[in-house]
């Protein structure tokens, strides 16, 4: 299976910028005209903002035409505090906070908001948000709870989005999804979920979400440098020096770091589609260009020579 190209939409809820509602519109209609028809959203994205977003561009579209994934697990509650919400990452008024609730009242109350906010009466897919830590109640009560959603008609597609591999390998192996999202955990820079998840994955006919294939930034830009973000920190400076010997030998072979980042991350026979975000057409255009055009097949073996992959 050739794995598509999909729109990850944390930045549509001013993840690290604030960005206005016309280029969070330029950004999916861009994603549009490019061929992009998966798009991944989460109630944590700016407080409901993503999905709010998300919701308004696509509600034109034909329906039957496009797929979208959203997220239990953190419950929106309205708070009287003000300020902005910062310290999750997102430039939003804190108008809200986010609570853990993996039961079956709180994923049914997380959906019901999220189609609210999406302005949808059903979803494509639904993904247990970072269940680690509550793995428990998560793949037991939550799942459950989906699994009685997917019943109903309200869902389609079930499973659960992590950068923890393991988590994410349990969660396979014991309840069966359709699908899972691993966040960078399967890109040109590292690939713990090749120890087990894939072929877990594999083995049990799981599809893979793979997203955060630019492990937050640092393999975005073809000369990569210091500052550059990796898990929503700043990279350390051997991770900067790893990259930039990758860059180097994609130069080499004519090509660009993105560019086989790009190519890398649905080169698994698992992966289903290559997640990306962005928060600017621009972006979006650049990111299909690349996507389209992979790297000359040299590169890989060059990589492996210098123990680099």
């Amino acid at each position: 299976m050739t794995a598509e190209l999909g729109l990850g939409c944390a930045q549509l809820g001013n993840l690290y910028h604030a960005i206005d509602d016309e280029r969070a519109r330029a950004t999916v209609d861009a994603a549009w005209d490019a061929g992009i028809r998966y798009f991944d959203t989460a109630p944590h994205y700016g407080l409901g903002l993503s999905e709010r977003r998300l919701g308004a561009a696509l509600r034109d579209r034909p329906r039957e035409q496009y797929r979208i994934s959203t997220k239990v697990g953190r419950l929106l509650v309205e708070t009287d505090g003000g300020g902005l919400d910062t310290a999750e990452g997102f430039v939003v008024p804190a108008t809200h906070r986010r609570v853990r609730d993996f039961s079956r009242d709180g994923v049914r109350r997380s959906i019901d908001e999220s189609l609210t906010r999406l302005g949808l009466d059903r979803l494509d897919v639904a993904l247990l948000h970072d269940p680690e830590g509550h793995a428990d109640v998560a793949f037991g009560e939550g799942w459950r709870a989906l699994a009685e959603l997917r019943d109903e008609g309200i869902v389609t597609a079930l499973g659960a989005g992590s950068k923890d591999a393991a988590v994410l390998t349990r969660f396979v192996r014991e309840c069966g999804p359709d699908v899972v999202m691993v966040a960078g955990r399967f890109t040109l820079l590292e690939q713990p979920a090749r120890e087990e998840l894939l072929p877990a994955c594999a083995e049990h006919g799981v599809g893979v979400l793979n997203a955060g294939v630019f492990n937050s930034g640092l393999l975005a830009e073809a000369e990569p440098h210091d500052g550059l973000p990796y898990e929503y920190g700043t990279a350390p400076g051997a991770l900067v020096e790893r990259a930039r010997a990758i860059a180097a030998r994609c130069a080499e072979h004519g090509t660009s770091l993105p560019a086989a980042a790009l190519a890398f991350a649905g080169s698994d026979p698992a992966v289903r589609s290559v997640v990306v975000g962005a928060d600017a057409p621009e972006q979006v255009r650049r990111n299909a260009a690349l996507f389209a055009a992979p790297p000359p097949a040299g590169l890989w073996p060059a990589l492996r020579e210098g123990g680099l992959l």
